[in-house]
């Protein structure tokens, strides 16, 4: 008796789509085009969804799961669990800019590239009852999975992608690169080799996409990019036996390796920017203060936080639909790590 009156005094969970998923036996993508009445589902499928929404009493309006919850005034933010600069920076400036709206927001790391892991996070804080959701995004398999995703709550995610979606806020890391490598063809170097962050980071693979598009745009010949994992370290490893040749340079997909690579080039004997100019991505604190100071891309993270939330917001309290953004513009910052080649 005394199990029963503790199992009574819980209030039951909350179901959201996964659970009907579950129960269903189909995937949320089916069980969302069943909610909003869509075409392509088999009859049987059909009846399969609507009685586990039934048992589960499942609803998938906002506005009525607002009637019965009322807004929580919280924000879910899933991360990845990394150091890297652009994703803290990214999270640090978000929380501001939702609590300076009065939202608190709940934040849960992830591994950046399990959307199993990303998955499960989702569920959790669907079960706190937020109100919305958005990621920051580091893999392109977890990109991917996000753009299948249909909650019943604003979802809002800040990764680079060449394929645009009301849901994605960016920088654009595409011009941001060909700037970088513009301003090492206009110094006169025409062997400019790239060391590019992970091949599954979308922000590497834009990066990457830019300077290929500079030189092809001059017609000079793209040597096989090498990749690092964004680690000074890995930026180290890869600079002892980069190929430069006479009058060479560097675009780097971000500061931390540039600094592995002024390093290894020391080591090696070579002067930067005397022997080897260097560019590099992101504007960290730091930059400016190395030898020779670095010549880098500048990304406004602030300005980008407070994207996100905007984005929120327009759903939250706008109740508008979420449209396509046009990413926000890089700037370059010549310091001393670039001269003009001599050679």
């Amino acid at each position: 008796m005394a199990d029963d009156r503790q199992r009574g005094d819980t209030p039951p969970k909350a179901a959201n789509i996964f659970d009907v998923a579950r129960l269903a036996g189909v995937s949320h993508q089916t069980v969302s085009r069943v909610i909003n009445g869509m075409p392509n589902v088999r009859p049987a499928t059909k009846e399969r969804v609507e009685k586990a929404i039934a048992q589960l009493r499942y609803s998938p309006s906002p506005a009525a799961r607002a009637l019965v919850t009322r807004r929580t005034r919280t924000i879910g933010l899933i991360t990845p669990s990394v150091s890297a600069h652009g994703p803290t920076s990214i999270t640090m400036h978000f929380t501001i800019a939702a609590r300076a709206a009065r939202y608190s927001v709940d934040s849960v790391s992830t591994a950046p590239d399990d959307p199993a892991a990303v998955r499960a996070a989702v569920e959790a804080l669907l079960r706190q009852r937020v109100d919305a959701i958005v990621l920051v995004v580091a893999d392109s398999t977890v990109l991917e999975f996000v753009r299948g995703l249909d909650l019943g709550v604003p979802l809002v995610a800040a990764a680079a992608s060449a394929r645009r979606s009301p849901h994605l806020v960016s920088i654009d890391q595409y011009r941001g690169a060909r700037a970088a490598v513009r301003h090492l063809v206009e110094l006169g170097h025409d062997r400019i080799v790239h060391l590019a962050g992970p091949a599954t980071a979308p922000d590497a693979t834009e990066r990457l996409r830019g300077w290929k598009d500079e030189l092809s745009a001059h017609r000079l010949e793209a040597a096989e990019p090498r990749h690092g994992d964004w680690s000074a370290a890995s930026g180290y490893r890869i600079g002892l036996d980069l190929d430069l040749g006479a009058g060479g340079a560097v675009f780097v997909a971000n500061d931390q390796m540039a600094i592995g690579v002024l390093s290894a080039l020391r080591e090696r004997e070579l002067s930067v920017p005397e022997d080897v100019s260097i560019v590099g991505f992101d504007d960290i604190p730091e930059a400016g203060y190395l030898f020779p100071p670095l010549t880098t891309v500048r990304q406004d993270f602030e300005a980008l936080g407070r994207m996100m939330l905007q984005k929120v917001l327009v759903a939250l309290e706008e109740h508008q639909d979420l449209s396509e953004d046009t990413p926000l513009p890089t700037e370059l910052v010549v310091r001393r790590s670039t001269r003009a080649n001599d050679v």
